[in-house]
């Protein structure tokens, strides 16, 4: 199966030996991972990346390099995971997105996960997504919005420390029914029928 999308400004396509380097630099930055327990060294990057390309051949969905098409240039990832267990939503599948700060601001999250979510309902035939993050994360909350999703309660997400303040997480839902329109996608599908 072809993995790749494209977006009216992104290419969202398998992972390169040549974005390890600068998936590390993304992964070390402590603004990036302000919302996540701490940042990562070259090797816990390294595999992350490599995690997320193999999900594509376990599930027939995964974490996407996002690569701008003007410059190819890369500037994060946004895909499809399973939820992590032990937490509301588990055994589901979660949309998520991690940007180089470069990239914020520009609609590049919102634009590279509406691709991923049609992926997921049109191509894998979802039911629902999943997006989860911590309280306190406002800029990935509003995307969740822009994306459709709705609140659906909130947790404490038990691989944090009690007195976390990242600790208090909250779950985001979209049925399949409520999938984004493809307003933001420039021929989604790659002139395939329909399939993305």
């Amino acid at each position: 199966m072809d993995f790749e999308v494209r977006t009216e400004r992104l290419l969202l396509r398998r992972w390169l030996d040549s974005d390890r380097e600068p998936f590390a630099r993304l992964t070390a930055d402590a603004e990036v991972m302000r919302f996540f327990p701490a940042p990562l060294d070259r090797a816990q990057s390294d595999g992350l990346a490599a995690r997320a390309d193999a999900l594509f051949d376990v599930y027939g969905y995964g974490l996407w390099a996002l690569e701008r098409l003007d410059t190819g240039e890369f500037i994060g990832f946004t895909g499809l995971a399973p939820m992590p267990e032990g937490i509301p939503g588990a055994g589901g599948v979660e949309v998520g997105w991690r940007l180089a700060p470069a990239a914020w601001g520009q609609g590049f999250a919102t634009e590279a996960a509406t691709a991923a979510l049609r992926f997921g309902f049109d191509t894998v035939g979802l039911a629902e997504v999943n997006s989860i993050t911590a309280v306190v994360n406002i800029r990935s909350r509003r995307v969740m919005e822009r994306l459709g999703m709705h609140p659906a309660g909130e947790f404490d997400h038990p691989r944090l420390a009690p007195g976390s303040a990242l600790r208090r997480h909250v779950r985001y839902l979209l049925p399949a029914v409520a999938k984004p329109a493809g307003t933001a996608l420039a021929d989604p599908f790659g002139g395939r029928d329909g399939a993305n």
